[in-house]
């Protein structure tokens, strides 16, 4: 979807605010109280038998429907919105995304505050009117050297991207703006950069656009930088009209991506308006999801270009029936840096 301007916080969303071992469910939200009659409880434990045993160091479990995450103003500034997304729906997400501007340090407290809730944070690192063959070429070696430091020395996961969306034509670093050769050469320089600093807790994951036809989204084959360089790959798609399926707004770049590689696939944003039955699509993602064997999907959970906010009682108790079919991933424990 088109950003009409960059922001610290997500381009996408509307002004300046913007493993886990189990989904528990607290308290539901005052301002809620129309979903009490939904969801009347106070406090459930979400839980899977035969849970699977913490990874390597560092890795994240690559099982499908381990994942649920979620986009909310005010990040990484402030973790409020995330407990307010988890109290309001009974789900705590495992997954948390923030967006983060070239030259922006990684947040730290952010990262602790999400290990501390049993979650992952995930960053896009987007480099807005950077020159990516200038990032190929070592010029920011000092900044990647220096951000891939800070995530090796948190000693649990992270899952990083660069660039994402950029088969679209709305960034500086997309279709249009910027060579596919030119953003390949600036991915794999950024990934060797950190594995020569020992960030080895990085899950990188190469974000596209799910493609559009219609709307001047292409294939992202181009951009593909090779499975040396990809550890998950995520999609970016949203429902506009009650029409719209979940094989239909991206079955056809699931089909894409697994002509490149079998790397396991997120759908690392997504949202539906309430004029597009918002509770339906919520099933159909769940649904989805399962049936392409993925590894979850992250609901953005703002304003944007529609408002994808999780409101109404239905789309609540929709979200969070389906959460009760996966089985959340666990989070490795933390190591300590070796350098």
């Amino acid at each position: 979807m088109r950003r009409h301007r960059y922001q610290a916080a997500h381009p996408r969303a509307r002004g300046a605010r913007r493993g886990t071992r189990t989904w528990h469910v607290p308290a539901l939200a005052a301002a809620l109280a129309a979903v009490i009659a939904v969801v009347a409880i106070a406090a459930v434990w979400i839980t899977r038998d035969g849970a699977d045993p913490p990874a390597a160091p560092g890795a994240l479990t690559a099982r499908p429907n381990s994942y649920l995450g979620v986009y909310v103003d005010g990040v990484p500034a402030s973790y409020a919105g995330i407990r307010s997304f988890a109290a309001a729906t009974g789900v705590t997400p495992n997954v948390v995304s923030y967006y983060s501007g070239w030259l922006e340090q990684f947040r730290r407290s952010f990262a602790d505050n999400a290990a501390r809730n049993g979650a992952v944070p995930l960053v896009q690192v987007d480099p807005t009117g950077i020159s990516m063959a200038a990032i190929a070429s070592g010029r920011y070696d000092s900044y990647l050297i220096s951000y891939a430091r800070a995530v090796r020395a948190l000693g649990g996961p992270v899952i990083v991207g660069f660039g994402h969306e950029m088969n679209a034509y709305w960034y500086t670093w997309g279709r249009g703006h910027t060579t596919p050769a030119d953003f390949v050469a600036a991915w794999r320089h950024m990934v060797d950069v950190f594995r020569d600093v020992g960030a080895t807790n990085v899950t990188w994951m190469w974000t596209v656009n799910a493609i559009d036809g219609h709307g001047g989204v292409p294939s992202p084959k181009p951009w593909w930088p090779g499975s040396r360089y990809v550890t998950w790959v995520g999609i970016d798609g949203y429902f506009r009209t009650p029409s719209e399926q979940f094989a239909s707004v991206f079955g056809p770049t699931i089909a894409a991506v697994r002509s490149l590689t079998k790397a396991p696939i997120l759908i690392s944003e997504t949202g539906a308006a309430p004029s597009a039955d918002q509770p339906v699509k919520i099933t159909s993602l769940f649904a989805g999801t399962r049936a392409y064997d993925l590894l979850g999907f992250v609901w953005f959970d703002v304003i944007a270009s529609a408002d994808y906010r999780m409101r109404s009682a239905a789309a609540v108790a929709a979200y969070r029936h389906g959460a009760t079919t996966y089985r959340p991933a666990r989070m490795p424990d933390r190591q300590r840096s070796q350098r």
